[in-house]
């Protein structure tokens, strides 16, 4: 075999990879061994690696993820940039702090304009017609058939004459029947747009949970109690919620104005003859029209006004006693100016009862000519004049709780 030459054994040498070399061991028997790890220098510095651009984007990428850490040192200002005072939190720097402060302030402000402006309309709706008829070229009735209705009535049903003393009923609502005036106006919206039957029921539910009477602690406790409290106690009369907040809202009123709950110097106005002064005081609470005050008036101040409620629109308008498309409002300014004083108390009461018993003058009776009222004034109305608007009152109802929460007795009495 040839031996290797000294160039050529070199050569083969250089060709050796570095991580190779021989142990002293093996070094005549010509075996390469791998280097151990450990055997490496520990001091070599490693030549940095070269990493691509998609590396370098991906650590972009994952720094801009992480959250910001704050650091402990403040960057000193540059000496072009003016020296910043320390941010101080005080109240005036915090408006919506200040508008909140003053929030039932301004609630409460708000309410009394609207109040004002529902009240001066009303009050302006009601100066119109006040101690004159909307209708000044329509005559009936007269007062000779006045005198007639009631005595034709009066012999169906029995006279009926104003109490020398009012009394409050324990057993049902009435409507207005009570010496106090402030009981008075509340058991007169307990029979709005119901039967007596519900507004019983609703009064004495009503005194179950309050208590009755007319003290100022039953008054307090209403009023403090709240709408929803009072609405779930005269829940059965029907119309709960409005007249709850009805109720509530009266009482609110009187006691802002009077310092009281009572209403009671109404009737030294009574005293004194001023019956517009009473009917303006009562109407300019909101939530009481034109019928519930002539109510209130008639039973409980003792005053001549000839409330219209259903009944009352309905015969008048049969007997034509007032135009076919009178309004409630506009009757009562009509008939308040032409029925006599003297009568006004007993025709009401007789009319209502009318209204409620005769199977021909009852909501949706037919002519049957049985009825005495009616032949009495035969030939003297017409039949559009008989026809009822059976939903006035709901109509009513939906534009008064939207405007002012005004409603009209549907039975009184």
């Amino acid at each position: 075999m040839a031996k290797n030459s000294p160039k050529a054994g070199a050569d083969s040498v250089a060709r050796r990879p570095a991580s190779l070399r021989r142990s002293a061991r093996n070094v005549g028997k010509g075996e390469d061994v791998r280097i151990k790890k450990e055997d490496a220098a520990v001091n070599t510095l490693a030549a940095p690696t070269r990493r691509n651009k998609r590396a370098w984007a991906e650590d972009e990428e994952t720094k801009e993820a992480e959250p910001p850490v704050k650091s402990a040192k403040r960057l000193s200002p540059s000496p072009s940039a003016p020296p910043t005072s320390p941010r101080v939190k005080t109240e005036a720097s915090s408006p919506r702090k200040k508008a909140g402060s003053s929030k039932n302030e301004r609630t409460k402000e708000d309410r009394e304009d609207k109040e004002a402006d529902l009240r001066a309309k009303k009050l302006k709706s009601y100066a119109q017609f006040a101690n004159k008829s909307p209708f000044p070229d329509f005559l009936r009735p007269t007062p000779e058939e006045c005198n007639r209705a009631y005595e034709v009535l009066a012999l169906l049903h029995g006279e009926r004459q104003r109490p020398e003393k009012v009394a409050a009923p324990v057993d049902r609502a009435g409507c207005g029947d009570s010496p106090s005036v402030l009981d008075a106006l509340v058991r007169t919206v307990l029979s709005q747009n119901t039967s007596n039957k519900n507004s019983t029921r609703a009064k004495l539910d009503m005194d179950e949970v309050y208590g009755s009477g007319d003290s100022q602690e039953r008054w307090e406790q209403i009023a403090a109690g709240g709408p929803a409290k009072l609405e779930k106690a005269i829940a059965r009369g029907g119309l709960g919620g409005v007249k709850s907040r009805v109720i509530v809202d009266i009482l609110r009123q009187v006691k802002e104005r009077y310092g009281t709950y009572s209403l009671d110097h109404l009737l030294q106005l009574e005293a004194s003859g001023d019956d517009e002064e009473a009917m303006r005081e009562l109407i300019s609470f909101r939530g009481v029209g034109p019928k519930t005050a002539s109510c209130v008036l008639l039973f409980c101040v003792g005053r001549d006004s000839f409330a219209v409620d259903t009944h009352v629109h309905r015969l008048t308008g049969m007997l034509g006693w007032r135009p076919p498309t009178a309004s409630r409002d506009e009757t009562f300014a009509h008939l308040d100016v032409r029925i006599p004083d003297a009568l006004k108390y007993g025709l009401h009461v007789l009319f209502v009862e009318h209204g409620r018993k005769c199977p021909e003058c009852k909501a949706g009776g037919k002519s049957l000519g049985q009825c005495e009222l009616r032949r009495a004034f035969k030939g003297k109305k017409a039949d559009e004049q008989a026809k009822e608007t059976p939903d006035e009152d709901t109509d009513m109802i939906k534009r008064e709780t939207n405007e002012e929460i005004d409603l009209e007795t549907s039975e009184v009495k």
